[in-house]
């Protein structure tokens, strides 16, 4: 998959909210990779912690965004839970947003 393809998918991520938190999943470090082939994209993501109730409306919400972008064919989101998210994985301006920063 392409740099730009990539960078599309990811910027269409960032539409997706975690419902908890108020902010999207890329800049709150959920999203661990975007790896793909052709038109079909892998997406490696977690929660803030397992079993957190978000947890099927964030992943159905990441297929959605990544399915939008023009080229992709086919989304597969797996979910992880290794290793743990921690707010050490937030961008500065997600920390800022939500007073870590």
């Amino acid at each position: 998959m392409s740099e730009e393809l990539t960078t599309a998918v990811a910027e269409a991520l960032k539409t997706v909210i975690d419902p908890e938190l108020g902010y999207n999943i890329v800049d709150l470090g959920l999203v661990y990779d975007i790896v793909g082939e052709g038109q079909r994209v892998q997406i490696r993501m977690t929660t803030t912690q397992p079993g957190c109730p978000a947890t099927n409306a964030l992943k159905q919400g990441a297929e959605e965004a990544a399915a939008s972008v023009e080229g992709i064919e086919a989304v597969e989101v797996n979910m992880t839970w290794m290793p743990p998210w921690s707010p050490e994985l937030m961008s500065d301006r997600a920390k800022a947003h939500l007073g870590f920063a």
